[in-house]
């Protein structure tokens, strides 16, 4: 009997290497961010093949939905149709070095799957647990509002700093070489 589920991981894990490697190697940052969605789907694939269903919705709702949506936006807003390296154009040893991470980073992930396998999960909540306590929803509320709840508030002040300095930044280099018309 084939375990769907080891060819679900197999399946999504692809999705994100390949994902991720288009993310670094696209010309084009629209087209980068586009690839970056799927991995961000994939990994939602990922969290529900972990009983996780709650941070697969959120991470398509949260990642996928609205902070790509938001990264689109400030790299079309800030587009400023400079010439863009890719990879013709790198040295062969980049190339080599990049090649060989990513055989390493195969290699370690396919170790690992075959080593988890048949491995229980680690820790005090177990399924059966979590639904006597309410289940998925109410624990991660719980514990997000508060033990985490600083870390929480400053990751969006992070993000909107980051948002704020990049705009400043691309204004001041259309001041500094003249408006585009």
């Amino acid at each position: 009997m084939i375990d769907y589920s080891l060819l679900a991981f197999f399946i999504f894990s692809s999705i994100a290497i390949f994902g991720s490697l288009m993310v670094v190697f696209k010309k084009n940052p629209v087209a980068s961010a586009f690839a970056l969605v799927a991995v961000f789907f994939s990994f939602a694939g990922l969290y529900a093949l972990m009983s996780a269903h709650l941070v697969a919705a959120l991470q398509i709702l949260v990642y996928t939905g609205a902070i790509m949506v938001l990264f689109v936006f400030v790299i079309m807003l800030l587009n400023q149709d400079l010439p863009v390296e890719d990879l013709k154009s790198s040295s062969p040893f980049f190339k080599a070095v990049s090649g060989l991470g990513v055989l390493v980073l195969v290699y370690a992930l396919v170790r690992v799957a075959i080593l988890a396998r048949g491995m229980e999960p680690k820790g005090s909540l177990t399924e059966d647990k979590i639904a006597e306590q309410g289940g998925n929803v109410k624990l991660i509320a719980e514990s997000l509002f508060s033990d985490h709840v600083l870390p929480f508030e400053l990751t969006s002040f992070l993000l909107l700093g980051a948002i704020v300095a990049t705009i400043a930044l691309a204004k001041r280099k259309n001041v500094a070489g003249g408006l585009k018309s």
